[in-house]
């Protein structure tokens, strides 16, 4: 058995289960992902596919090691620390445990009951892989006797969190989103990978774009055009609900809006759009741009533009690929970690 109080076995025995994830059978992907549907009709096989691929690629060696570097991950006697996972996207709760792992101490879980199954799968085979991992995983209905706490959630619960964990060192987090930038003269093919942004789990994540801000005057048919190939998630009966129903509001209520036949366009200020809607605001020049970004910094999670050409963002279509080192919230884990 390997010394897990080393970081060279930790990042080794991280990476061997990328590898696992990448190698996995389609047989054996059907059969998780019909035990992760029937928990959450959400999952999807082509979510739970995606969301694999994306953990898998990013537990690299190099990726494990620059995300491991500079930082003080050895810890004369590990700490304890409680996470409260979210459910929203297949695995989302993946990163926090990951952090915890890496960094040397012990992971007190409560799973999301809206994605055991998935993160069942993780900690089993990392168990597998290493079977000293499994004396720093526990899994818990109750969080007590924890040294700090990673907690996700609405911003209802985040407000009980901070309350209920307010003695305890903490990351709270709580509902954010993300939105795009246009320019007003991208290509279809680049508005056609902003689709992935928009469309990929439904919009359910917080690195999925609910907003666009574009130049006054946009005329938003080639936009549409240019994403009719994402018209499959109406074959979802959840989303296809969503859309029928908030088309039936927007009618009834004469709102004024543009309705492509599987998603809305609406015109707002406000950052997060229901589920089948894309809120819409227009900027007269960039400084403009600027201020009304810069006003909801706390609620974005990430920005998104055409090759990523906006100061601070990423292309188009990279939203829901993000590298260890991009933090949920902007808040780097690892390094409250190595403070404790």
């Amino acid at each position: 058995m390997n010394d897990i109080s080393l970081l060279p076995y930790r990042i080794s025995a991280l990476h061997t289960l990328g590898q696992k994830i990448l190698l996995l059978t389609e047989a054996e992907k059907e059969e998780l992902a019909l035990r992760a549907g029937g928990q959450n009709n959400w999952f999807t096989p082509t979510s739970i596919n995606h969301a694999l691929n994306a953990i898998g690629q990013s537990l690299s060696r190099e990726a494990l090691e620059q995300f491991a570097a500079g930082k003080n991950l050895s810890p004369a006697k590990p700490k304890t620390i409680g996470l409260v996972m979210a459910g929203n996207i297949p695995m989302v709760g993946f990163h926090d445990l990951l952090s915890v792992l890496i960094a040397g101490h012990k992971a007190l879980v409560k799973l999301s009951s809206q994605d055991t199954a998935l993160m069942l799968f993780l900690i089993n085979t990392i168990k597998e892989i290493e079977p000293a991992f499994g004396e720093r995983i526990e899994l818990t209905e109750r969080l007590q006797g924890m040294d700090a706490i990673i907690a996700t959630g609405s911003d209802n619960s985040a407000r009980y969190f901070k309350h209920y964990f307010a003695k305890n060192p903490h990351i709270i987090r709580q509902n954010r989103t993300s939105v795009a930038v246009i320019k007003g003269d991208e290509s279809p093919e680049s508005i056609k990978a902003l689709g992935n942004d928009l469309f990929l789990y439904y919009g359910l994540g917080c690195r999925n774009v609910s907003k666009v801000y574009v130049p006054e005057g946009y005329d938003f048919i080639p936009f549409i055009e240019a994403l009719s190939s994402y018209e499959s998630v109406l074959e979802h009966h959840k989303y296809r609900n969503n859309y029928d129903y908030n088309k039936s509001i927007y009618l009834v209520n004469r709102e004024p809006h543009l309705d492509s036949g599987f998603f809305m366009l609406r015109e707002s200020e406000e950052l997060v759009s229901p589920i089948s809607v894309i809120f819409h605001e227009s900027y007269a020049n960039p400084a403009e741009l600027d201020l009304k970004l810069a006003a909801n910094q706390d609620k974005i999670q990430c920005t998104v533009s055409e090759h990523g050409w906006y100061e601070g963002s990423i292309a188009f279509g990279e939203a829901q690929q993000p590298a260890l080192w991009d933090y949920a919230d902007g808040v780097d884990t690892l390094e409250f970690l190595e403070g404790l």
